[in-house]
């Protein structure tokens, strides 16, 4: 079989050598491909590990569930994400390009803004509210150490939303975490591997301590399974909405991550270690949960929480300290790299990964003041699905583009080019943009109402209770019908300018990063 590698390195007064890209952007080369299998489980580990997992099967409670139908929603959730994973992640793997870049080949060279603008934002948000929770993790470890740091006075105003040690301790954070924003994707899989090793250890300590504490007859979530009938039914859609739309964002960026794969079968191991992960670990959080409802009268979905009524310093400290270095991992893991790389095609000439890391800090960390966002917030399933009304449609039109409409061929060179295959109409696929406007406002009112529950909507509600379903399916499906209708000229490739070896293309990305020029196509 021929395969032939069309040319990246274009001339020097090429559009793209004119700041549409930069090093981090292009394809990556096969000596940065550093990322095994093992590395993947490490990094799903790690991102399962965090205060939020740990409170989403109790909040599935809060929606009338039993324990037992919350696993139900959660196992069957994350295994479906886990797939759109594998198959966006492939895309990354194989072609070795960022979301941002790929993205061009399904929304068109302009309208893919849209989505990295909205990705952006999402990310950002993310950050501030993490960084929170590590503050809030600070401030544990520090009253471990000094109980007298619960007494600090307040010398912030009252509508500040703040208190000064809270702010101090939001600050400890976001210093101690700034370095390691500044480690390499390549090299920071370590960090991930140090944390799914630590943070799993001591959470199964908690849950031990939990168990034995409790009494025997303790069960777990008494006071909750109330739903029934039909309540029940939409009840649970929405917890299975919620499961899903959790980790929407990264089903949509996740070649970020995968571009970094030693080889194409190495992140393939998502569709078995997410759902693993990800139910263990909330099986943790409402096991130690339901402990705590038994030995303190109350419940106490935050852990932080937990661990302040702790009469044991010193295993407060190093419980925090556990949740403290889990908010770290996933706060790199799933924003500040995600929304890095954002940044990068927005500004790539003057943004790198290191640079948009930092951005990430001083933007998400303080411009949005988190704290203010925190202190009026709706509750926590609203903001979980929420955004999903938007990375829903645009995992579907990806998933649907890349396996059906272009047959898993894609041309690297254009994914560059303002004025290549991927511009469609000035710049805009409007097959891509027809989609989304049959999934997105249909989902909106059920969004307001579940924010707002004063704000009647109707049945519109149940549509947003199944809005990740909605999206993905019904988005993919009018892309791939609009495609089949009106199909599009450049889709119909020539055997002669096929780009499908992932080392041809990383060859190809450096090239255009060295400024060198390649007169004819090389045959594979």
């Amino acid at each position: 079989m021929y395969l032939w590698a069309e040319k990246l390195a274009l001339s020097p007064s090429s559009s793209v050598k004119a700041g549409w890209t930069n090093e981090d952007m292009n394809p990556v080369p096969p000596e940065q491909r550093t990322w095994t299998t093992r590395n993947y489980v490490a990094y799903w580990v790690s991102a399962s590990t965090n205060v939020a997992v740990w409170q989403f099967a109790s909040s599935m409670l809060a929606l009338g569930l039993s324990w037992r139908q919350a696993f139900v929603a959660i196992v069957l959730g994350h295994s479906l994400i886990s797939l759109v994973m594998a198959l966006n992640g492939t895309v990354g793997a194989r072609y070795r390009v960022p979301f941002p870049v790929l993205i061009r080949t399904s929304f068109g060279f302009w309208f893919s803004y849209f989505t990295i603008v909205t990705r952006a934002i999402i990310g950002l948000f993310w950050f501030g509210i993490f960084t929170q929770t590590g503050g809030n993790c600070v401030y544990q470890m520090l009253k471990a150490i000094w109980p007298s740091t619960a007494h600090i006075p307040n010398s912030l105003p009252d509508n500040s939303a703040t208190t000064t040690v809270g702010m101090m301790t939001y600050l400890i954070f976001w210093l101690v975490q700034l370095p390691l924003m500044l480690v390499s994707p390549q090299r920071i899989r370590h960090f991930f591997t140090f944390k799914a090793i630590v943070v799993p250890l001591s959470w199964l300590a908690i849950l031990i301590w939990a168990m034995v504490r409790a009494p025997p007859s303790v069960s777990l979530a008494p006071k909750h399974a109330t739903a029934s009938g039909s309540t029940f039914s939409w009840a649970f859609l929405h917890a299975l909405n919620s499961a899903l739309g959790g980790y929407a964002t990264l089903a949509v960026n996740i070649p970020d991550f995968t571009r970094y794969a030693k080889t194409e079968r190495d992140q393939l191991v998502q569709p078995i270690i997410i759902p693993l992960a990800f139910t263990f670990m909330a099986f943790v959080g409402i096991a130690v949960t339901s402990a705590g409802e038994v030995l303190y009268g109350e419940t106490l979905w935050n852990p932080l929480n937990l661990i302040d009524r702790w009469d044991n310093r010193a295993a407060a400290f190093f419980a925090a300290l556990s949740f403290f270095i889990a908010t770290i991992g996933t706060n790199i893991a799933t924003n500040s790299l995600s929304a890095a790389n954002d940044l990068t095609v927005l500004f790539p000439r003057y943004i790198n990964i290191r640079r948009g890391q930092v951005s990430v800090a001083l933007l998400g960390g303080w411009a949005l003041c988190p704290w203010e966002i925190l202190a009026s917030a709706p509750k926590f399933l609203s903001f979980v699905s929420g955004y999903s009304i938007f990375f829903a449609p645009f995992a579907g039109i990806m998933v649907t583009d890349f396996w059906i409409v272009q047959h898993r061929i894609l041309h690297v060179a254009d994914m560059y080019d303002p004025h290549g295959r991927y511009r469609y109409w000035n710049g805009i696929n409007w097959r891509a943009a027809v989609s989304l406007l049959c999934t997105i406002p249909p989902c909106i009112p059920g969004l307001i109402h579940n924010i707002r529950p004063s704000i009647r909507v109707g049945n519109a509600s149940h549509l947003y209770d199944i809005g990740f379903f909605y999206g993905f399916f019904i988005g993919g499906g009018v892309y791939w019908a609009c495609n089949v209708l009106w199909p599009v000229p450049t889709h119909e490739h020539n055997r002669s300018d096929l780009v499908e070896d992932s080392d041809s293309v990383s060859e190809l990305g450096r090239e255009t990063a060295s400024n060198t020029d390649e007169d004819d196509a090389r045959k594979v």
